[in-house]
């Protein structure tokens, strides 16, 4: 096979990952069998071989996307842009019967328009196919067959195929959701960033629709991220290898353990919360063992020698007008009150209100939810 691609000569990808998530990314990825990480704005590039390349798609919990690059040059001007990507064989990597879509972006490059760029690609995509077939595919904005990702920065263009197919974070289990859900992503790194792994109770005394508490238990139980909606973006690479998936998948199925009875749990003051966590929890193989409840933490006794992650509502998933301050510190003096002897992890999703909780942190990680940056912080209750 002619190596026509970047990642094709030493099997170098990239890993696309929410600000902050960059050094537990990198950690995940090496545990997942690549090699070479190397952190770089917007994620992380690693090297893998094709089994590895499909585990990390399966099973990756914090990363957003897998990209293979396809070509990288230099760019400054539009004009080059599109003659470069003009020659690509794009025929080799899809048909005209799928669609198609460009996410792009650009910095400190005489292209300065993201959308300019991306349409600019997106003509050659299509003339590419017209010149060799008569015929060009469509461009679906929303649920394309094919991503093709365009980064411009400082002049020099790269372009990537998204091996994912989707958003990583889509798992596939929220069924039912509550206003202003956590991100996946951003569960699975509260988690992993706690350092949980079973040892202790797990408790989320504000758990919504489940989240945090269906990430804890996919990472206890070892379900792979992606074990109810695959990604298999891969599948485009001229190389795909369908037996080699099946067995990867298969490996990485077969390492799925049940949870002990009472390990997770959670509540919720609100029943539709709990309703929708219900039914989420219950998609995943074995999520009808996670413990729920409908009750206001004020009303608990006591939660000793647990772990607490939490993500305290905020914004729309508060009623108009609460004194936000005041919730927190509330909650603050049931944490050292009711919880002695645990450890809370708990995300400001509005960073300032940090201070109003009343607690000294014993570690602090900057964490980004939907582009607002907030922060997880670690209380030590003695």
């Amino acid at each position: 096979m002619n190596k026509e691609y970047d990642y094709q000569h030493e099997g170098r990808y990239f890993a696309q990952f929410a600000p902050g998530l960059e050094a537990p990314g990198m950690d995940e990825l090496t545990e997942l069998g690549a090699s070479g990480c190397r952190a770089t704005y917007g994620g992380a590039h690693f090297i893998a071989d094709q089994a590895t390349l499909y585990r990390i798609n399966y099973c990756s919990r914090l990363a957003s996307r897998i990209l293979a690059p396809l070509i990288a040059f230099d760019c400054h001007s539009d004009r080059y842009l599109y003659l470069t990507a003009l020659k690509m064989p794009w025929t080799e990597l899809f048909s005209t019967e799928q669609t198609f879509a460009i996410q792009s972006s650009v910095s400190n490059s005489r292209i300065s328009h993201s959308q300019f760029a991306g349409q600019r690609l997106k003509d050659a995509i299509v003339d590419a196919f017209r010149e060799k077939t008569g015929k060009r595919p469509s461009v679906d904005p929303k649920n394309p067959d094919v991503w093709i990702h365009l980064r411009i920065h400082e002049n020099r263009a790269d372009i990537c195929l998204d091996t994912s197919g989707r958003a990583l974070h889509k798992r596939g289990y929220r069924v039912e959701s509550v206003e202003a859900p956590l991100q996946e992503t951003l569960a699975a790194a509260m988690v992993r960033l706690s350092g949980w792994e079973g040892n202790q109770p797990l408790f989320d005394p504000m758990c919504g629709s489940g989240t945090l508490l269906a990430e804890a238990m996919m990472s206890y139980c070892r379900i792979p991220a992606g074990y109810l909606n695959p990604a298999e973006g891969f599948r485009l690479l001229p190389e795909f290898d369908g037996s080699l998936w099946k067995k990867v998948k298969a490996e990485c199925d077969r390492q799925i353990r049940p949870l002990p009875e009472g390990l997770i749990s959670g509540s919720d003051v609100s029943n539709d919360a709990i309703r929708a966590a219900k039914a989420n929890l219950a998609r995943l193989p074995g999520g009808k063992a996670v413990r729920l409840a409908t009750q206001d933490y004020r009303r608990i006794e006591k939660l000793e020698n647990t772990v607490l992650i939490c993500n305290p509502p905020y914004g729309i998933r508060l009623e108009k007008n609460t004194d936000m301050p005041l919730f927190f510190k509330a909650f603050g003096d049931f944490l050292k009150q009711h919880c002695t002897g645990s450890t809370a992890y708990v995300f400001f999703g509005q960073r300032e209100l940090l201070k109003s909780i009343g607690l000294r942190t014993s570690g602090k990680w900057p964490l980004f939810n939907g582009g607002l940056e907030g922060r997880l912080a670690r209380f030590d209750l003695y």
